[in-house]
Parts: C-alpha cells; structure tokens; sequence
C-alpha cells in the first residue's frame, strides 16, 4: 500500500460517501457503552469517558470503498485498536472480530487486519467530531481494508474464534476486504 496511490479499480473523490443500511440512530452520550465480547478474559463494557480517558491516536490515511471511490488522506483521531485488545486480553486462536453497529449493521474484520498499527475506534475525522452520517459517535476504521468493514455507530466489538460473516459478507462480499487484492467479492 503506497499513500496517494490508488488500488485497480478506484477513483479519488473530495470527501466520503454515506452509505447506511438504515435509519442513522439518535444516541445520548451519557448513556453510550461500548461492548468488548468473546473470547477475551476480561469482557468489559465502556462508557464515553472512559473511552476519551484511554490513550488517543491520530492515524492520516486514504480510505477506499468497495463502490469505486477513494477519499486521499483522511485524518482520523480516536482510540488504536490494539489498546481495546491489550484491555480485554483476546485469548489463544482468536481470528475475527466482529463490529456491531447500533442500527443493526454487522461486519467481520480479521484479527490480524483489527491489529494493523493505523485501526482505530474514530470519533474525530478531519479535526472535527464524527458526523452522523459518518458514524457519530464512534466508528471501527481500518484503513487496510474497503470501507464497508469500517462500522459505523459502534455498539460492540465481538471477538471470535471463527468466521461469522456481517451484513454485507453474507450477501456474497469478500470476507477480508483488501483493495489492493481486488477482494470486492467471494469467489
């Protein structure tokens, strides 16, 4: 992956494309938890604070979709993926993880790609707090992988053992997701 370089197949657009699977769900922060399940020894739950209490990252890197666009640069600002796993302590032979969004929104990322140092838990893009239709409050970004595995409106993540596929995986979409391997699709 080369920054500023575009994967077969896709086209540099000014900003991201909403897409959501339904109705952008209203949230009250007091009262927003963030569920660490599975195969961890210490499943936990977090609240707002909690997760701004917990060191804070800023990742800048290009951000692709499935459907062809690609946002060069885009800044974001939030908690590194590999905090929530050294917190929750995934146990041996974890292989997925599984973001649930609020709105009902599923998708299955690989630990290894989870792990990669530039995911993140996003609530801040571009130096700004998360829109809704961006995925306010907070978002799983995995700038490795297309967009679609980076859930929005993040209500859990679930670490898994085995594969079980998200909404668009089971629909027929690639169950990793590299751009740069052309994986739109199951073969």
């Amino acid at each position: 992956m080369v920054p500023g370089s575009l994967p077969v197949g896709q086209r540099w657009v000014p900003k991201p494309i909403p897409y959501d699977i339904g109705p952008v769900p209203s949230l009250d922060l007091r009262r927003f938890r963030l569920r660490l399940s599975g195969a961890v020894e210490h499943p936990s739950e977090l609240a707002w604070d909690e997760i701004l209490g917990l060191p804070q990252v800023t990742v800048e890197a290009d951000f692709h979709c499935v459907t062809g666009w690609s946002v060069p640069a885009l800044r974001w600002e939030g908690v590194s993926t590999r905090v929530l796993a050294d917190l929750v302590r995934p146990r041996e032979g974890v292989r997925w993880v599984v973001a649930h969004g609020r709105e009902g929104y599923t998708t299955n990322v690989p630990y290894l790609q989870f792990l990669d140092p530039q995911s993140l838990l996003a609530h801040r893009m571009n130096e700004a707090p998360l829109s809704p239709e961006h995925g306010y409050p907070l978002r799983l970004v995995v700038p490795s992988l297309y967009a679609w595995k980076s859930a929005k409106y993040l209500a859990e993540l679930e670490f898994l053992t085995h594969l079980r596929r998200g909404f668009w995986e089971e629909r027929g979409y690639h169950d990793v997701g590299d751009p740069w391997r052309g994986e739109r699709y199951r073969r």
